[in-house]
């Protein structure tokens, strides 16, 4: 009897221990405040405002310290805006073999991208996030600005 009390002991702690509700699967950024979880970041392109959703990795927590910052950025093959920035980033990456619209993505260490229009690739890239239904942002050079959406915990 002893032995089974004991196991249901020890399964009600670790069913309790993995329905934690508090663990957040987005970037953080401690301040003195306390933590502030973010989840997703604005941007605002010639004036339409959208959500970028963040991925939870270091490139993403290093870009946040930079933010707010006003970029003009390049356009390169008909399908992606680019910027080279003045600070080296850690990277985190990877060969997604296929980018989607509204991927946001880090190109080596400097180089952050807007892609708008989904296509193979064989180039690695360290993940940023992704905005839905982002529209096709022509062939023109474009403004934009990267801002925090931010919630406390």
């Amino acid at each position: 009897m002893k032995k089974i009390l004991i196991s249901l002991l020890f399964i009600m702690i670790i069913i309790v221990g993995c329905n934690d509700n508090n663990i957040s699967s987005k970037p953080t950024l401690n301040n003195n405040e306390g933590d502030v979880i973010i989840k997703s970041m604005n941007v605002v392109i010639n004036d339409e405002k959208y959500i970028i959703d963040l991925e939870d990795n270091v490139t993403v927590k290093e870009l946040i310290k930079l933010l707010p910052i006003d970029l003009t950025m390049n356009e390169l093959n008909g399908n992606e805006k680019y910027v080279y920035l003045d600070t080296k980033f850690t990277k985190e990456t990877y060969s997604p073999k296929y980018i989607n619209a509204g991927d946001v993505m880090l190109y080596g260490n400097n180089c952050l991208v807007i892609f708008y229009k989904s296509f193979n690739t064989s180039y690695e890239y360290t993940k940023i996030g992704h905005i839905d239904n982002l529209p096709d942002l022509g062939s023109d050079k474009i403004n934009v600005r990267f801002e925090i959406e931010e919630e406390l915990k």
